[in-house]
């Protein structure tokens, strides 16, 4: 018997095609990132910083750029 074979004709198997790896785990320091090019964005498409008493979205930018500041992420 070789198990390297074997092994390998395992994912010859019809009933692994759609099989795909496991998507990355999004770390602390990804939604870190993905937050401030939101707020970016933001900024650049209004024109300004977000404002408490605007819109659902503004408010919750106006939000998201709060906690940036008080955590010393944003200058």
């Amino acid at each position: 018997m070789d198990i390297k074979k074997e092994l390998l004709g395992l994912f010859d198997d019809p009933l692994l095609d759609g099989a795909r790896p496991f998507a990355k785990a999004i770390t602390a320091d990804d939604r870190i990132m993905q937050k401030v090019t939101e707020v970016k964005g933001w900024i650049e498409r209004n024109g300004r910083e977000p404002q408490r008493d605007g819109s659902l979205k503004e408010k919750l930018m106006y939000a998201s750029l709060k906690t940036l500041k008080e955590k010393g992420l944003w200058t």
